[in-house]
């Protein structure tokens, strides 16, 4: 059970900032922000969840299984990650290729204190863990951790007074940013690839590549905050476990849950900004008009569609909108929506599991996409391309797409962000490699500033 209490906010933005200061007290955070983009489907402009009460970490082996029984218990708000190699779980694929950030192939903890903020509104919900023990084990990794809150907090969160941090300096930036695959190998192997589409093999694929440093030490939550402050994206994310940090920058929905109604929102096609307003708009029309890029984002709507009916009631997958246009901060998108209603029977993990890994991040056919991937690629992608969101305690959930992002291991002081493109029949390798460069420029400025 939770305690549940309302505040007015005086500053919204300042008390997302001190909020997040805040959290960083605590070993288990995870942050999600909307940045103000009041869109279709949004249940809160922010959400922090912090203080694991009781946590499950995985390999790819069953975990999706493992989930289920985690939610199905505790039926309480539960934030983590799915991470691209759980594909392990759904198929008979592997991950082989370098890894350097070494996260858990799947992680989700229940909070011990949630933090819901929609307009100038905070709901504040803690755990009653004082009158009541974990139904939970430590069997199969489900981690029972802390002791019963007090009342200060409660005062001290009224009327946004915080005790904040001192944040801790920078003590240096990482080394110059090193790129996994050079620009002669990206054209070799994205040729390689239109080799298998026109062979038949695939139709297309989401080709990406790592920019890494080695003996990295970077400050998380001002590398977070700089990040965020240049995107502004919908689907924001700041997550911490222990010495593992995804600092995201979103502008993707994988799939949410209302109810018994699934939606998914793949972005395929991209175009760049302009400073001038005419060019801007004439470049955002260009991009809803372009055959190439329009149909790299079909391609992906058929394979969600497809994807959704595995578990939808006859005749509900539907097509709420085809590749329209949005802007972000430094980029053009085209974004589709498609939903379904959950058929009696499926639980909300059994969504996950016969959706994932998102189609935008894979290709099509989805396994043979996700074969060649594998062969390509030069490393695992793990949290990168998988997906950050929660659960609620009536089984709803919502998840980004894991990209725009930096991840960093502070223990093995490693950092590392990935950027892909889609591979089509169309596609020119160059343009392309233009495209990821495009991608990667915001978490590069951010790196190596």
């Amino acid at each position: 059970m939770r305690t549940n209490t309302t505040y007015i906010l005086k500053d919204f933005k300042l008390f997302k900032n001190q909020l997040l200061q805040w959290s960083q007290q605590f070993r288990e955070v995870v942050f999600l922000d909307g940045n103000d983009y009041h869109r279709k489907y949004t249940s809160f402009d922010a959400v922090l969840a912090v203080d694991a009460f009781t946590s499950i970490e995985t390999d790819y082996v069953n975990a999706f299984a493992k989930l289920d029984e985690y939610q199905q218990v505790t039926k309480d708000w539960l934030f983590g990650y799915l991470s691209y190699d759980l594909k392990n779980d759904t198929e008979k694929l592997s991950s082989d290729n370098h890894d350097g950030l070494h996260f858990p192939d799947l992680f989700f903890f229940q909070p011990k204190k949630v933090f819901l903020i929609k307009g100038d509104t905070i709901e504040l919900q803690f755990l009653n863990i004082c009158e009541e023990e974990s139904p939970l084990t430590p069997e199969g990794g489900l981690k029972p951790q802390g002791e019963c809150d007090d009342n200060l907090l409660w005062k001290i969160f009224a009327g946004n007074e915080f005790e904040t941090l001192t944040p801790q300096p920078t003590t240096r930036n990482p080394q110059l940013i090193q790129q996994r695959i050079s620009h002669e190998s990206y054209l070799d192997k994205a040729n390689q690839m239109l080799a298998y589409i026109q062979r038949g093999d695939i139709y297309e694929a989401n080709f990406c590549m790592e920019f890494y440093a080695e003996d990295a030490v970077i400050d998380p939550l001002q590398t977070y905050q700089k990040l965020n402050a240049i995107s502004n994206p919908p689907f924001a994310a700041y997550f911490k476990n222990n010495k593992q940090y995804l600092l995201c920058a979103s502008p993707e929905r994988y799939l949410r849950k209302e109810g018994n109604k699934i939606i998914s929102q793949p972005i395929k096609g991209t175009a760049r900004r302009s400073s001038n307003a005419v060019e801007d708009e004439s470049i955002k029309q260009e991009l809803l008009t372009n055959e190439k890029e329009r149909s790299e984002n079909i391609m992906i709507v058929d394979l969600v569609r497809n994807d959704l009916s595995r578990t939808a009631a006859k005749g509900s997958v539907v097509v709420e909108e085809l590749c329209g246009a949005y802007t972000f901060k430094q980029v053009h998108h085209l974004i589709s929506t498609v939903s379904s209603q959950l058929k009696e029977g499926f639980t909300a993990t059994d969504a996950l599991k016969t959706t994932f890994p998102m189609g935008s991040m894979t290709g099509a056919p989805k396994i043979s996409a996700m074969e060649i991937i594998e062969k390509l690629e030069e490393t695992k992608r793990g949290l990168y391309s998988g997906a950050l969101g929660y659960f609620t305690p009536e089984g709803d959930f919502d998840f980004n797409v894991v990209i725009r992002s930096i991840l960093y291991n502070a223990a093995e002081r490693y950092v590392s962000f990935s950027v892909g493109s889609a591979i089509t029949a169309k596609a020119d390798p160059e343009k392309e490699y233009e495209e990821c460069l495009l991608k990667a420029k915001a978490m590069r400025s951010v790196l190596e500033q």
